[in-house]
């Protein structure tokens, strides 16, 4: 049956295979010049808050763009093509072409058929994701304030750890599970992307959730030092203690003039603190990196079994 499995497959594994060795080369070749870029260009301390540094990530901006909007679209795109590619077509095809009638009239059983398919290819699909994250996870450090953070970045947060992994598995089930329901593979396909899209904004929703917000009160500034958080919500604390969204009787008048609307916020925000108020922040600290990875690996994993099961069940219900 693996034999048979990768016969079968064996366009999907090699186009996979093909296109993460394509994106690597891309990043490579992208992080190897954009390192010798930052080490004739930028100044010492690059990495930080000089101006200087602002500067050359603006210019990594403008001179990989291309890699960017590349990165930018991958969260999305390469579950929805997993789900549409490899998990839509692997019953939806059987029962379209109808070989499902001879290959499960063979000495191997339904359940052993399904059983090797979706192990070999499961297991296949997590190794891609996982593959994909370390490539990012290698090329992130030069393009640091390019790409944005591991953590408050929920894009980026989606392309390292165990996230791309568990992302292309799920899309894998969810295309198995349509396949089954539609028994054709192009309205399964559909399935997949919008499946995938409505589930990444579900879980963006969500994320916030995974754990209580810290919180801390700022004075004389309403940003946090460190970039690499995760904002959940921010709210005006009054000298008494009471947290308001807008103070409305601070006796502070807030304009906004055509092209002065950046001075007038800042000098409305000093007045506030000058008559005591301050500035609440609720967010997730950058080291819960790895208790959000693995809750949003656990729930999509979950979800995928769910589906998984699902497929099986239809399949050894109604296998002709």
């Amino acid at each position: 049956m693996i034999w048979v499995t990768w016969r079968q497959h064996r366009a999907q594994i090699l186009v996979t295979a093909a296109f993460l060795a394509l994106l690597g080369m891309l990043l490579l070749g992208s992080a190897v010049e954009a390192s010798r870029y930052v080490a004739e260009h930028a100044p010492p301390g690059c990495p930080g808050p000089a101006v200087a540094c602002g500067e050359v990530a603006v210019a990594l901006g403008q001179r990989y763009d291309t890699v960017y909007s590349v990165f930018g679209w991958m969260p999305l795109v390469a579950p929805a093509l997993i789900g549409a590619f490899w998990g839509a077509p692997l019953l939806g095809r059987e029962y379209e072409r109808g070989t499902h009638r001879l290959a499960w009239t063979q000495a191997v059983p339904v359940w052993r058929w399904l059983a090797v398919k979706l192990t070999v290819l499961g297991g296949a699909v997590v190794a891609g994701g996982l593959l994909l994250s370390l490539m990012v996870s290698l090329w992130r450090p030069v393009f640091r304030s390019g790409v944005g953070s591991a953590f408050g970045n929920v894009g980026v947060f989606n392309m390292v750890g165990v996230a791309p992994a568990a992302w292309w598995l799920y899309a894998f089930a969810l295309g198995t599970a349509a396949g089954t329901l539609f028994r054709r593979t192009l309205p399964a396909m559909a399935l997949v992307v919008a499946g995938v899209a409505a589930t990444m904004f579900t879980l963006v929703q969500v994320s916030d959730h995974y754990a209580e917000p810290a919180r801390t009160q700022l004075s004389g500034t309403v940003v946090l030092d460190d970039p690499d958080v995760r904002l959940v919500s921010s709210a005006w604390v009054e000298p008494s203690g009471r947290e308001v969204g807008e103070p409305s009787e601070s006796g502070c008048a807030r304009r906004v003039d055509v092209g002065q609307s950046s001075k007038n916020t800042d000098a409305w925000q000093a007045c506030l603190f000058g008559k005591g108020y301050r500035f609440a922040v609720y967010y997730h600290p950058a080291s819960r990196f790895w208790l959000f990875q693995w809750t949003e690996a656990g729930i999509l994993t979950v979800a995928a079994a769910a589906l998984g099961g699902l497929a099986v069940h239809r399949t050894l219900r109604r296998p002709g």
